[in-house]
């Protein structure tokens, strides 16, 4: 996915004609730290919240304000996981999105990346989940397909999480298969070391609420 496919429309760049006031609240209201600049097409920085906050008056016009912007930007064509990468890096909520003459595109915030994560991770989806510990050479993603697709099931996602100071993974496989019974005997026949597994007959329910529960909080 391009982070062009993932710019919201819910929120609006400041213009140089708004006041710091304006800034503030629209930040407030959209629950971010810094909104994006623009003075036409061209985007100038990120406006931060504590910049503002640090104003002798905030009600003064953008414009009027002459310290220099970050401007911590991605391309339309990047994939988003530059988008990550980029709010962690700077530890913003919003990154700017630019076309190849560096005009401005729209913006994409923490939520809006959160949302689309969930949604190539087919959270939603019906099925089971198994997580797997590992060396880190003895990963192989397609003999894990195959211990599932032989079980009559298929890969909806997987990722991967490394232990810190060690050479062994955890891997996370999200399936379609609601009863995972035959799957975990074939991983553990293939001694494999299974952590924790979430399926209809135990905690889906739950998990399913935990999901629900998490987008109505994005959502607020």
């Amino acid at each position: 996915m391009l982070a062009i496919e993932v710019i919201t429309d819910e929120i609006p760049p400041l213009k140089i004609s708004d006041s710091g006031d304006k800034a503030l609240s629209w930040m407030e209201e959209f629950k971010v730290y810094e909104l994006p600049l623009v003075n036409g097409h061209q985007f100038l920085g990120l406006i931060l919240e504590s910049d503002l906050l640090d104003l002798n008056n905030p009600s003064i016009l953008l414009s009027e304000i002459h310290s220099p912007l970050n401007r911590p930007a991605v391309y339309g064509h990047d994939h988003f996981y530059s988008v990550i990468s980029t709010m962690i890096e700077h530890k913003i909520s919003v990154v700017a999105v630019l076309d190849e003459q560096e005009n401005y595109l729209g913006m994409i915030s923490q939520r809006d990346l959160i949302k689309h994560i969930s949604s190539i991770a087919a959270f939603k989806e019906p099925g089971g989940i198994i997580e797997l510990e590992m060396n880190t050479n003895d990963y192989s993603l397609v003999e894990i397909a195959n211990i599932i697709e032989s079980n009559g099931g298929k890969v909806l996602s997987s990722y991967i999480k490394s232990k810190i100071d060690s050479t062994k993974i955890e891997v996370t496989i999200k399936t379609n298969k609601d009863d995972l019974s035959s799957i975990l005997q074939t991983f553990t026949r293939y001694e494999y070391t299974i952590i924790a597994s979430f399926d209809k007959s135990g905690s889906s329910d739950d998990l399913k609420q935990r999901y629900d529960a998490f987008m109505h909080f994005l959502n607020m």
